[in-house]
């Protein structure tokens, strides 16, 4: 592999969600352990499942892996860098001040913004701390899907380009009050970052044309801001000698190589690697040992004739919807499961039946339009984009405050709104809104990968409480936007996987998170399921029994209820297709006929 030459101290995994990058960054990870260097894998992900893939517990700490000699993992646990970052600011000040002035500065640190600054400063001191990694040969980063990560690593810059220019004196006060003195330590990460001695980037796609596309945006946007080692690898890509006789295996065969021939001008001076599909699944120490080579793990699947319970097809499940009338419908789950493709095909069927419906999306790296590929009677579609929101709010803000303010007044405004915490009061501020037209129409959401799905949920509930606090004393009618969420009649959550075990255990995983935050999931959808696509190819028939297991879990112990969405060999890109989704006549398994459980054996 090309992305292993030579390696520098810092190695980033990125790409769109699902692509397979905490897959390659675990197997790099045991690849140098091997050779004898010591290395730390650190996890960037909001919803990071690198503990999931070993079969241990990380979390915020650094954890030895058992069975793995000079690898060391630890986990950035945004919420508990969030807790630390805030009793290193009110700790100062509890007993000094008034309580109502303490209780007031916590409640300007519980949001989204606090949570992202308080994680970015564990990344930038692993990057700059010599002390803290010392010990290390390596430090491999695994990071949140694109959109995410593009914010993450853009931080150094806008961080200290905002403290250069000075802070301003309003919205990010209380995030803010800790990173004065941070000052040298994120110059340092800009220029770490910068240096492709001690830096490489490793873009991640699969042979398709959407994950291409937005490697091919990552790599620009990052090389705008100094990343300028990259490299790319081309994950799961199918053999041709698997299409022999299976017109399944020869239709996706055909796709993915068409979409290698497109791939965009940005990327074909990249040194690229490519790794063939695998028909085991990517967890445990001895399938990561494999994925970087030819050979084949000595675990193999035993099946039983157990069954699990049958699916709803998805035209049942948008039956119940429809029954409504009107409504916020989210999808949610794991990147790179289809949350875009699914969240399209149920607006359109909607749309289809008559209903009006509004299709948007609150993920940075989505791409509603090239699915839909077109227009529909009742249907309108939308993007919540950052960037757009963020100007929006600065424009509204400056009319409504700056027009009292003189010059000098003027200028320290326009300073604080340059501040990054103003893109997550934009993009709230966006949600919000799009939640209130659920009350005469159907809403339909593409979310953010569940990272960021969840800070933003965070940010509803910091703003819940706010709300909470200040209209109670006047006993005042109101709905915010968490209790909508709570609300099933109102909103109905959607949780998207794929019958693997990682996106199974990250939908649960979410499943939980939202229960605790009051929001009960209504249904799940397993989608681009082989099991029941009907395979020849031994390859895929290996992967469809290794689905059995996956589908059992979610109907007897996740999902109250559930539909199974087949892969199709055509891709899902316009509305016939996307109807064809909701419809699979041509299908000729139920899920019945594929339900029986499998069971690993050596």
């Amino acid at each position: 592999m090309r992305f292993l030459d030579h390696t520098p101290r810092f190695l980033f995994f990125t790409g769109k969600g699902g692509v397979g990058k905490t897959s390659i960054a675990c197997a790099t990870s045991i690849h140098l352990a091997a050779a004898g260097r010591r290395v730390l894998l650190v996890s960037t992900d909001p919803a990071s499942n690198v503990g999931q893939v070993f079969g241990v517990t990380i979390g915020n700490r650094v954890t030895a892996i058992p069975a793995v000699d000079r690898l060391w993992t630890l986990e950035i646990d945004p919420q508990a860098a969030a807790q630390a970052y805030r009793d290193r600011i009110v700790g100062p000040v509890r007993g000094v001040l008034p309580d109502t002035v303490v209780k007031g500065i916590e409640e300007q640190l519980s949001g989204a913004c606090t949570t992202e600054i308080a994680a970015f400063d564990e990344f930038t001191a692993l990057l700059t701390d010599g002390n803290l990694t010392a010990g290390y040969d390596h430090v491999i980063f695994d990071t949140a899907p694109t959109g995410h990560t593009i914010r993450l690593l853009q931080l150094p810059g806008a961080w200290t380009g905002f403290l250069e220019a000075g802070k301003g004196d309003a919205s990010c006060l209380g995030p803010l009050a800790g990173l004065e003195k941070q000052r040298a330590q994120y110059k340092s990460a800009v220029e770490a970052l910068a240096d492709p001695v001690r830096t490489r980037l490793v873009l991640v796609a699969r042979p398709q044309l959407a994950t291409l596309r937005e490697a091919a945006r990552t790599h620009t946007e990052l090389a705008e801001i100094g990343l300028s080692q990259q490299f790319l690898v081309i994950n799961g890509v199918l053999p041709r000698t698997e299409t022999d006789g299976d017109p399944l295996a020869a239709a996706i065969w055909d796709r993915e190589q068409a979409a290698l021939a497109a791939v965009p001008a940005a990327l074909r001076a990249l040194p690229q690697d490519v790794i063939p599909l695998k028909g085991f699944n990517l967890v445990g120490l001895d399938a990561l040992r494999h994925l970087l080579t030819d050979e084949t793990p000595s675990t193999n699947i035993a099946e039983s004739v157990a069954k699990a319970p049958a699916p709803a097809p998805l035209s049942a499940l948008i039956d119940g919807i429809a029954a409504e009338g009107h409504g916020l419908v989210m999808l949610m789950g794991k990147g790179g499961v289809g949350k875009t493709t699914l969240a399209a095909a149920v607006a359109v069927e909607l749309a289809h039946r008559g209903l009006t419906v509004h299709l948007t999306t609150s993920d940075p790296a989505a791409h509603l339009e090239d699915t839909l590929s077109g227009t529909l009677e009742h249907l309108t579609v939308s993007r919540i984009d950052p960037h757009v929101e963020t100007e929006r709010y600065r424009q509204q803000v400056l009319a409504a405050k700056g027009a009292e303010l003189d010059a000098a007044g003027r200028a320290l405004l326009e300073e604080d709104l340059r501040s990054p915490c103003t893109e997550e009061i934009a993009v709230f501020g966006a949600f919000s809104r799009v939640i209130r037209e659920a009350s005469s129409k159907f809403v339909v959401m593409d979310t953010a990968p569940t990272g960021h799905t969840l800070l933003l949920l965070d940010a509803a509930g910091a703003y819940h409480r706010e709300v909470v606090r200040q209209m109670s004393r006047n006993h005042a009618h109101f709905v915010t936007p968490m209790m909508q969420l709570q609300d099933p009649k109102r909103t109905k959550v959607l949780l998207v996987s794929l019958a693997e075990t990682t996106p199974v255990l990250e939908a649960a995983g979410l499943q939980a998170d939202l229960r605790r935050a009051g929001i009960e999931p209504w249904a799940w959808i397993i989608n681009n399921s082989v099991a029941t696509a009907n395979p020849t190819s031994a390859l895929l028939r290996q992967r469809a029994r290794n689905e059995l297991s996956e589908i059992d879990a979610v109907a007897t112990r996740h999902a109250s209820q559930y539909a199974l969405v087949p892969l199709l060999k055509s891709e899902p890109v316009g509305v016939d297709r996307l109807l064809e989704l909701v419809h699979p006549a041509a299908i000729p398994n139920s899920a019945a006929t594929v339900a029986p459980r499998v069971v690993a054996s050596t």
